[in-house]
């Protein structure tokens, strides 16, 4: 059985306090991918952050104290802002070039105006300046990843769904193979079901620094948590995370439910091999160091693996300002996200 446990929890200051946006309301830190390069933790909202020296994405140095967002800094490149609605980031397979996905969950069939919600994005480690968009629509001046797009419609299987999850693991071809974890599919955004499946494709990094891929994508697997004894609601996949220390994959699962008037937001931790993945076979339920499930307190969106033994959970609550267990104080401010680092055993 594979265990953790809390080491740390906090928040993370992602803007100043008070922020708000042009229509004037107050702006929300809503965490929902992280990924770690060895030195700085790097994190993207799924909601922009305004202002000309700000950006949905932004980084900051893992001390051993924990994130210091003392010196947190934003990536301002114009395509880095322009994507709207981040939900995972990744590492290559080799470590080298960091991978950003948005959630792919709009597109307007008749104009542009949502092409923003569409987008892969790649650059070197420690580059942001030579970011590229992966797979961009063929006609000139059109930004936004539209011909991934089309590629996921083929292995999704409906018009609507929602990307949430994204690693890049060792494969039989070219540099690795590019997972992408869907967390919603049906008929429209009011018409869907949460559900945990992995679709991709082999890919190659070209020479002037972009991702192509190699074969077609399709789906590499799926599985029920819902099914799992211990899982107490619905849940769907909210990240994936390759852990290269013992080539295994893991899964984020998160659920926001109503029951009875009550609402409740949470999420669950599992991992497989590598080989176990390739197989098909269930993935493991982390556990706490008693034996049972570990149930999140907050909806778990992001995860990075820090280094052997840790890794780092992000927290998406939405408008959700309770902090539990997180801090002494009752509520987090608009502006912090709250996080928890795991040591594995």
């Amino acid at each position: 059985m594979t265990h953790a446990s809390i080491l740390q929890q906090g928040t993370i200051h992602c803007f100043p306090a008070g922020l708000r946006d042009a229509k004037g309301e107050l702006v929300n830190a809503e965490v929902s991918a992280v990924v770690y390069d060895g030195e700085r933790l790097m994190l993207a909202s799924d909601k922009p952050i305004p202002g000309e020296e700000r950006s949905a994405c932004f980084a900051l140095p893992m001390s051993d104290a924990g994130p210091d967002d003392s010196k947190l800094t934003y990536y301002t490149q114009p395509l880095i802002k322009q994507a709207v609605k981040y939900e995972d980031f990744a590492l290559s397979a080799d470590g080298r070039h960091v991978l950003a996905t948005t959630g792919f969950d709009r597109l307007d069939a008749d104009s542009h105006a949502l092409n923003d919600y569409n987008h892969l994005l790649i650059w070197p480690l420690g580059k942001p300046d030579q970011v590229r968009v992966v797979d961009p629509d063929p006609r000139d001046g059109v930004e936004g990843s539209l011909e991934l797009r089309g590629k996921l419609n083929g292995a999704i299987g409906f018009p609507y769904y929602k990307i949430e999850g994204l690693a890049a693991i060792p494969g039989v071809l070219g540099d690795g193979l590019l997972l992408f974890g869907v967390r919603e599919q049906g008929q429209a955004h009011d018409d869907f079901e949460y559900v945990s499946r992995v679709v991709g494709a082999h890919y190659q990094i070209t020479e002037n620094g972009n991702l192509e891929f190699l074969d077609e994508m399709r789906e590499f697997y799926a599985f029920d948590p819902d099914s799992f004894d211990g899982v107490r609601f619905e849940c769907g996949l909210s990240s994936l995370e390759y852990d290269p220390y013992h080539a295994r994959l893991y899964l984020l699962t998160s659920f926001e439910n109503e029951v009875d008037g009550v609402e409740h937001i949470g999420g669950y931790l599992w991992q497989m091999s590598l080989e176990d993945f390739r197989a098909g076979r269930e993935p493991e339920l982390v556990t706490t160091p008693q034996g049972l499930p570990l149930e999140f307190e907050h909806k778990a969106e992001g995860l990075a693996v820090l280094d052997h033994d840790r890794l780092f959970v992000a927290y998406d609550n939405d408008r959700n300002l309770e902090l539990g267990s997180v801090d002494e104080r009752d509520e987090r401010h608009a502006c912090e996200a709250p996080y928890t680092i795991l040591t594995m055993s």
